[in-house]
């Protein structure tokens, strides 16, 4: 079993003993944690929450769990019951409410769950609150009401249309060109909230739509990570039907990957690029993303007179620098796109929209609009270390190593060699070093990563 406890929220595994899996204690001590940092934070002697959940097999108990022990806490709850990520951060500013969380473990698999924690702006919280939540988990000392002063459950109804609506309101979406492009879409939602919001978006946008594995039954038909390996199924589909493309999300649809006519991968790192061209045609600005996203988003930004910046992993670090740098754009490159007009938060709902109207105004195939993006190529690998190895040291010691070169150090170690980058970073949940190469061809971003890691290795006299 396993209990994973960080700024950005609590997952783990259902089942098992307190403090070693998710198990009801746990969900009870960390909401109650939440809601004393919540109240303290907001000053207020009833705060307000919204909360929403994925279609995991756990996330009704989960969901009891959390709606009572907010009630018990003396907070006033806004359910919303079966509801995407994005769709609670957009609820917690429609409703003013003092924060939010969202019941989902979004890519992992089904055995998991996590209590996602959201601000007053339905953003995620910044390391020193998220910190403070945990402090208080840790003491033990919760903030529970005597029974004059239980919360209650003040809003109950689901939040999915209006969420839909405002997608459809935003400027850039262009719906009769959509309509008129008489588009032909295959829908993979893994059996999770995904099938109660993607498919309903694109008939609202005049689409036909295929769906598989829409039903929000929790039981995933496959991994639920929208990785090339496990879509083998709706790419086979795509083909099938003979239509223009594949639209997939996680359980939390977060994240958006897409399948182009011929049944390949649009991939991953290219939605954000696709959206973000779109955008930075209409919109002039600046974009960010992540250290470890592609740089093809750099190369577009740079082409459209913007700028790019990077930011540290982790969607607060992304929202933070949009915010320094007035990105109109930004995300990462596991397929989250960030739009401001809407929200600060990844939004799958959006990036279909986007690409769509993007996809209809240049009047090509969806392999076509890949192929006019800088292609590169990205190798992912790992470096596993003994128990208690001091990772910072060694990343200290690597960027000397690599002191001719161009390097970033916020978030590990990120060298840049012009067209090509490696980026190395800790764990936050394991004694391991997560190296990412990019390069024009597979083969060279394979060696580059190669040679990073014999570096560290060497560096760490192993």
């Amino acid at each position: 079993m396993t209990l994973i406890k960080s700024i950005s929220g609590i997952r783990g595994t259902i089942g098992g003993d307190p403090g070693n899996g998710l198990t009801p204690l746990d969900v009870v001590k960390f909401t109650a944690a939440y809601s004393g940092w919540l109240r303290e934070k907001c000053g207020k002697q009833k705060p307000v929450v919204a909360v929403g959940r994925d279609a995991r097999v756990s996330g009704e108990m989960v969901d009891r769990l959390v709606v009572g022990t907010l009630m018990g806490c003396g907070v006033n709850v806004i359910a919303l019951g079966l509801a995407t990520t994005p769709t609670v951060e957009v609820a917690v500013m429609h409703y003013k409410a003092d924060g939010g969380l969202i019941l989902t473990a979004s890519h992992n698999p089904g055995q998991w769950n996590a209590l996602k924690l959201l601000n007053s702006f339905g953003e995620f919280l910044t390391d020193a609150d998220g910190k403070k939540v945990l402090e208080i988990a840790e003491s033990g000392k919760f903030p529970f009401v005597e029974v004059e002063n239980l919360g209650k459950v003040i809003v109950e109804k689901s939040f999915n249309k209006e969420h839909i609506d405002m997608v459809l309101a935003m400027r850039l979406v262009d719906k009769e060109a959509i309509r008129k492009a008489k588009f032909k879409v295959v829908v993979d939602a893994v059996n999770s909230v995904g099938g109660l919001v993607i498919p309903a978006l694109l008939r609202e946008l005049g689409v036909e739509v295929v769906e598989i594995y829409c039903e929000p039954n929790g039981l995933f038909p496959h991994n639920p990570e929208p990785l090339p390996e496990n879509l083998t199924v709706i790419s086979a589909e795509v083909v099938k039907h003979k239509a223009h493309l594949g639209i997939v999300v996680d359980p939390d649809v977060d994240r958006l990957a897409l399948v182009c006519e011929d049944g390949t991968m649009f991939g991953e790192e290219y939605t954000l690029v696709a959206v973000a061209n779109y955008v930075l045609s209409k919109v002039k600005g600046n974009t960010v993303s992540n250290l470890s996203s592609s740089q093809a988003l750099r190369d577009v930004t740079m082409s459209k007179g913007g700028r790019y910046f990077a930011a540290a992993v982790g969607e607060v670090n992304v929202v933070a620098a949009m915010k320094e740098h007035n990105a109109v754009i930004g995300g990462e490159g596991n397929g989250g796109v960030i739009y401001p007009e809407l929200h600060y938060g990844r939004d799958a709902l959006v990036g279909v929209a986007l690409f769509l109207t993007h996809l209809a105004h240049q009047g090509v195939s969806c392999s076509e609009l890949r192929k006019s993006y800088p292609v590169y190529h990205m190798s992912k690998n790992k470096i596993q270390l003994p128990e208690g190895f001091d990772v910072d040291g060694l990343l200290v010691k690597a960027k000397a190593f690599f002191s001719d070169k161009k390097v970033l150090d916020i978030d590990g170690i990120k060298v840049d060699f012009g067209q090509e980058w490696v980026h190395m970073r800790k764990s936050n949940t394991e004694p391991i070093i997560r190296i990412y190469s990019e390069s024009n061809t597979p083969e060279n971003a394979e060696k580059i990563a190669v040679d990073a890691i014999n570096v560290l290795k060497k560096l760490a006299g192993i």
